[in-house]
């Protein structure tokens, strides 16, 4: 159901429209009908693009769209498609589309460890989707085999002209909207944490996350745990299964704590959990592209507010269904022998190298961000200094 949006969070026959998308099942069919009917431009940016099966469809939906004559630009990162990227730049590139692979695997030797993790689709800059799929065949059920759980937004109005502006680096005022997007550059992961924080430091009633890379900083355990710790219900459902080696160990390090704060945990595991969302009182839904993870600080990165209760609700609702198909995680289970000196020293260990990794990657590329505005600011004065004497 597609919600209207208003600057007052009712519903309005205005223009601008947004609606909540269930895995690649519901998002796919509708980027792809989206890419038929492009006019003007395409931009895509997926960390993950396969060159076969659903993948294949995009880069023939892409390729016929070049054809028509329609500017098509895509980006996909170099580690996240590692496996088929060459074969999707140049399946595209053969038909007419413009084709970047962001940092490829080369790249990590020369220390360059920013990943393009964005997942957008732009259409025309009247269409946008923005969320945490990829493009390949595990968000999409196959027999008994469930698609990755994940979630994204399909955005209609005035915010996709306000996108393309951003995507562009070109100047523009944000839209006066109950939805917010958010980009970052490498190292920008910083803000996007801070709206988090925002959101659990200001909850009163309940915190619902899903998230599959959950590797929160203390910051922000702290919130979490100070949120409980208040009467707030917070829920969190977290990856019983991951694609990422160790990941799950390096999230249940943190169970302890967190259970011990009241916190509640569900652990997902009829498929991977690849979303990255949380709601906060029935008010304000956070989805996008980034997670809560180090890593995702020194990333190329989204992220969406929506301040509509019916959004809210139906994310909510999701988030719920799939906390009902979960398992719940005890104290008990947290503190067993095999957690305590099995478990927590190698999550302990994951964490630490992951945290250290992003730490270091992101605050080299703040440097880098300062210095660069430091020296455009030079540069600027020294024009100014010309004009005026």
């Amino acid at each position: 159901m597609a919600i209207a949006l208003r600057t007052d969070g009712t519903v309005s026959a205005a223009p601008e429209s947004v609606e909540l998308l269930d895995g690649g099942g519901q998002a796919y069919p509708r980027m792809l009908a989206a890419i038929e009917h492009a006019r003007r431009g395409i931009h895509l940016e997926v960390y993950a693009f396969a060159p076969a099966g659903v993948g294949a469809r995009f880069v023939e939906a892409l390729g016929h769209a070049a054809g028509r004559g329609v500017e098509v630009r895509v980006q996909i990162d170099g580690w996240g498609s590692a496996r088929g990227g060459l074969a999707v730049a140049d399946a595209l590139q053969a038909s007419g589309c413009e084709v970047r692979i962001y940092n490829r695997m080369l790249a990590l030797l020369i220390g360059r460890f920013g990943r393009n993790h964005r997942k957008i689709l732009l259409v025309d800059d009247e269409v946008a989707f923005l969320g945490g799929i990829n493009i390949g065949d595990e968000n999409v059920d196959a027999g008994v085999r469930l698609a990755w759980a994940d979630l994204a937004l399909e955005i209609r109005g005035p915010q996709c002209a306000h996108l393309g502006h951003m995507i562009r680096g070109e100047a523009d005022r944000p839209v006066d909207s109950v939805l917010r997007l958010y980009l970052c550059g490498l190292g920008g992961g910083w803000r996007l944490r801070r709206r988090y924080l925002k959101a659990f430091t200001s909850a009163r009633q309940r915190i619902h996350v899903a998230h599959g890379y959950f590797l929160p900083d203390r910051g922000i355990v702290h919130a979490i745990t100070s949120a409980a710790r208040r009467g707030v219900e917070v829920h969190l459902l977290l990856a019983g299964r991951s694609d990422v080696p160790f990941a799950r160990s390096a999230t249940r390090s943190l169970y302890r704590r967190l259970l011990g704060a009241g916190v509640v945990i569900h652990e997902w595991n009829d498929s991977v959990l690849h979303a990255k969302v949380a709601t906060i009182d029935g008010r304000l839904l956070l989805v996008g592209s980034f997670n809560l993870d180090p890593l995702s600080l020194a990333n190329l990165e989204t992220l969406v507010e929506v301040a509509d209760t019916h959004l809210v609700e139906q994310a909510e609702a999701w988030i719920q269904d799939h906390f009902t198909r979960s398992r719940s995680m005890t104290s008990v289970e947290a503190s067993s022998w095999f957690h305590r000196w099995m478990l927590d020293p190698l999550g302990r260990l994951v964490a630490r190298l992951v945290d250290m990794i992003g730490v270091v990657i992101a605050s080299r590329k703040r440097r880098k961000a300062w210095t660069e505005k430091a020296m455009s600011g030079g540069r600027q004065h020294e024009k100014s200094g010309k004009k005026h004497f």
